[in-house]
């Protein structure tokens, strides 16, 4: 029988964010959260280096695979191989407005075909034994109604998906950017509620805008889990501060510790081939709105695209990261 996921708290699939070497470092930041990849299409996931692309460490379970695609032969097959690899969940995206995804149709633009994407979740679902889940939008362009979102989800829960991740705004299929996508739709958290409320069998997750340990306090008296993603990206230790407020766990890392292990998972990378900078980009933010913050970001951006050999460069990150752990402990 498979273990049941906690998905309380998740950090959101981000493209060119969420790769390995992130995950793994928010890993050492928090025990208890669930994880997502960046987006993988079908076809880089069936045709592409799969070590290379799908390959994760062990300490970042669980982990969820999201995957782009409307081909259901495709998922089906990425179903297979993401329950082989030892993926925990499988998430279908139903929500990236860019370009290009539309292009390939998958994303956001699949809200458009309901029929579509139960047909696709259906495949998915009598592919593999791991959880099969959707994230979407509330709704797209002109559309974002109560009667048309509940609708969807009805679609998506009668072939077989009972977890939905609703990204409380809209998309803007055209003439908006992703990331204007990400800012200018207005959010709507009542009409998540709404859902959740008239869906009690469903496990309904919020994202969209989540900042702060009260706002989700607050999401999850209407929801059942909150997913967080560009507050966790450009403030990882935001990430502690859950841990102990939302899963009351009193033993949680300082930056330091956090700092010390990673340096290590640098080494034995770097052994493998892996540049320093493909994962200390992901800690610019690790002292954001701390002491030292400026001068640990300036260290990053100066030294990180060294020759990767240097490690006199990559254990000098342990002396700034203790001595911005000791300013902040004088000033605090």
């Amino acid at each position: 029988m498979l273990k049941k996921i906690n998905r309380k708290i998740s950090v959101a699939p981000m493209m060119d964010c969420t790769d390995r070497h992130e995950r793994y470092f928010l890993r050492l930041l928090s025990k208890n959260i669930m994880l997502y990849t960046e987006m993988i299409a079908t076809k880089s996931a069936i045709h592409g280096d799969r070590k290379k692309i799908l390959g994760f460490n062990q300490i970042e379970k669980p982990l969820a695979l999201q995957v782009g695609g409307s081909d259901k032969k495709e998922l089906s097959e990425v179903c297979k191989i993401a329950e082989g690899m030892g993926y925990d969940e499988i998430n279908i995206n139903l929500g990236c407005p860019s370009k290009k995804v539309q292009k390939n149709k998958f994303g956001a633009c699949l809200m458009k075909e309901p029929d579509l994407v139960s047909e696709c979740i259906s495949e998915m679902i009598n592919s593999c034994k791991i959880p099969v889940t959707a994230k979407t939008r509330i709704g797209f362009d002109d559309i974002e109604s109560f009667d048309y979102l509940n609708s969807f989800v009805n679609k998506i829960s009668e072939a077989g998906c009972k977890t939905i991740i609703l990204h409380a705004r809209k998309a803007i299929l055209k003439g908006l950017t992703p990331k204007e996508n990400l800012k200018i739709p207005k959010l709507n958290y009542p009409l998540v509620y709404e859902i959740k409320n008239k869906n009690k069998n469903l496990e309904i997750i919020i994202n969209g805008g989540i900042t702060n340990t009260e706002q989700i306090k607050e999401h999850l008296k209407n929801c059942d889990g909150v997913m967080i993603g560009r507050a966790i990206y450009q403030n990882p230790y935001f990430l502690a501060e859950i841990e102990n407020k939302i899963f009351h766990n009193t033993n949680v890392p300082s930056r330091s510790e956090v700092a010390e292990k990673l340096v290590e998972y640098v080494k034995e990378e770097v052994k493998k081939g892996t540049r320093v900078n493909q994962i200390m980009r992901h800690t610019v933010g690790l002292y954001h709105g701390q002491n030292g913050a400026n001068k640990w970001k300036r260290y990053l951006s100066d030294n990180m695209m060294a020759r990767d050999s240097d490690f006199q460069k990559v254990n000098h990150i342990m002396t700034i990261a203790q001595n911005n752990e000791k300013a902040n402990q004088v000033s605090s």
